[in-house]
């Protein structure tokens, strides 16, 4: 059986309604990471990303000083 937006009527939905149920189903996909498959293109840029900060740690920044130089560019 082929899923679609168009079988389930999603695209008869307003923005909004539409909006709320993509929320709800990511929602559902977080509540269990574990069953989201991820490619390998993935999982190799997850352990270079990892490889990196284990080389350094103090290479990257924390999020609230991430968080405060996008805001001032506002």
């Amino acid at each position: 059986m082929s899923v679609s937006m168009k079988s389930l009527g999603i695209d008869q939905l307003g923005a909004e309604d539409r909006l709320t149920l993509l929320e709800e189903i990511w929602d559902s996909l977080a509540a269990t990471p574990e069953a989201v498959p991820i490619t390998d293109a993935q999982k190799a840029d997850l352990q270079r990303r990892l490889d990196a900060y284990r080389d350094d740690p103090k290479a990257g920044s924390p999020w609230e000083e991430v968080k405060a130089r996008l805001q001032s560019r506002e």
